[in-house]
């Protein structure tokens, strides 16, 4: 819901990047915004006004000329009540004139005549890697942040000459990751958040092992949640196959022990520790250093079992947390009695909150429905996108650790 109703100014240089902001702009109108695009005589090149019109619904910008505005000042027009404006693909070239304040096309006229200080100037160059490397780039984008806009980076990978290297432009999700957190109000800025994601595997043997069936999509949805709240987020993935939200810097792990380990290794410097992990209570006593083979007999083999760290107990435990200098959160997956079982799990781990679910209900789907526990009692979240049900308990984190504070 970040983006509804925003009004957001699509701006293309020229590049051949050019067909991702189509699906730049899909993406954004599908979100509920209203885009307003904005063409260089170079971007036309690569695509069509037409085909960006119809993406958007709105007649494109492509001349400071255009004689349809009643007023004849596009650039003023499209600024004035946008929320935000983008420029992808940004190109060596339309940075050069940004960095020089050039007015002598649309696109740097409206970009240097934006109200600077509400609405905010996102760039997504995209250029060749020896055109990115350049001195006189690398001086363009120095200037052009020091005078307010912000860079969203590139990617590395081939590019469309042949060659391979920096300067692709990030892909349109990516860019669109980047919009909405722009745009997210910043509810944990200067806070450190640290957050485990996804389940652990407990080895038998080297091919063997147990787990449990958590996708770790709610873990990566709080983390993108909480970095697009203005956090510093640390994730600790278990063995999971998600990519990693955009400026959120992630340590992957398989073990119980490991997660424990990484856990220590970044709770001591974090303000909010996130257990959303299905963390495995157990582990086999002895793993075999060899595969463990059937002999024909029809005999299974005997497995021990010992319990493994209680990673969010302990840290609930330590002196951080009793001091309130670091507020934990954990997530129950029950099977049934939800209510019974996460009042008693919230006090048995000593958590100021704890998230409860029905995890068959749950595992590996994009949606859920929960029950947060505190000391205020529970409120039952109904069942909305993972996404959603993320920004919401960041929302109420970042109340409670203001009131704890």
């Amino acid at each position: 819901m970040i983006l509804q109703a925003k009004r957001i100014v699509l701006g293309l240089s020229g590049g051949v990047a050019c067909y991702k902001a189509a699906e730049l702009c899909r993406l954004l109108v599908k979100a509920g915004s209203q885009v307003q695009v904005v063409m260089s005589e170079g971007a036309q090149a690569f695509i069509t006004p037409t085909t960006m019109q119809a993406l958007s619904g709105q007649p494109v910008i492509t001349s400071q000329w255009d004689s349809s505005h009643p007023n004849a000042m596009p650039h003023i027009n499209a600024t004035r009540g946008a929320d935000l404006i983008v420029v992808a693909p940004c190109s060596a070239n339309f940075l050069s004139r940004l960095a020089a304040g050039a007015c002598d096309e649309v696109l740097s006229l409206m970009c240097v005549a934006r109200p600077s200080e509400t609405v905010a100037l996102l760039l997504a160059p995209a250029m060749n890697r020896e055109m990115w490397s350049h001195p006189a780039t690398q001086r363009n984008l120095r200037q052009v942040q020091a005078d307010g806009a912000q860079l969203l980076g590139v990617g590395t990978g081939e590019q469309a000459c042949g060659e391979t290297g920096d300067g692709r432009m990030l892909e349109a999700a990516e860019i669109f990751e980047e919009i909405q957190a722009a745009l997210s109000p910043k509810l944990l800025a200067g806070k450190r958040v640290c957050i485990t994601a996804g389940p652990t595997f407990e080895a038998i043997d080297p091919v063997r092992g147990i787990t449990n069936k958590s996708s770790g999509k709610m873990g990566f949805a709080m983390a993108k949640a909480a970095r697009m709240a203005g956090a510093q987020v640390d994730l600790i993935a278990g063995p999971v196959s998600l990519a990693t939200p955009r400026g959120v810097q992630r340590t992957d792990v398989t073990s119980a022990r490991q997660m424990a380990d990484a856990v220590a290794a970044c709770v001591d410097s974090a303000d909010i520790f996130i257990a959303t992990a299905a963390v495995a209570d157990w582990r086999p006593a002895v793993e075999a250093e060899d595969k463990i083979k059937k002999d024909g007999s029809g005999r299974t083999p005997a497995l021990a079992f010992t319990e493994n760290p209680d990673i969010l107990a302990s840290v609930a435990a330590s002196p951080r947390a009793k001091s309130a200098q670091l507020y934990c959160v954990g997530f129950a997956a029950e099977s049934g009695s939800l209510i019974e079982h996460g009042r008693a799990k919230r006090m048995r781990k000593g958590v100021p909150m704890l998230v409860g679910n029905i995890g068959p209900s749950t595992f590996g789907r994009d949606d859920n429905a929960l029950v947060v526990f505190t000391d205020a009692g529970e409120l039952e979240m109904p069942r909305s996108s993972k996404d959603a049900l993320a920004s919401e308990l960041i929302a109420m984190i970042a109340e409670n650790t203001r009131t704890v504070g």
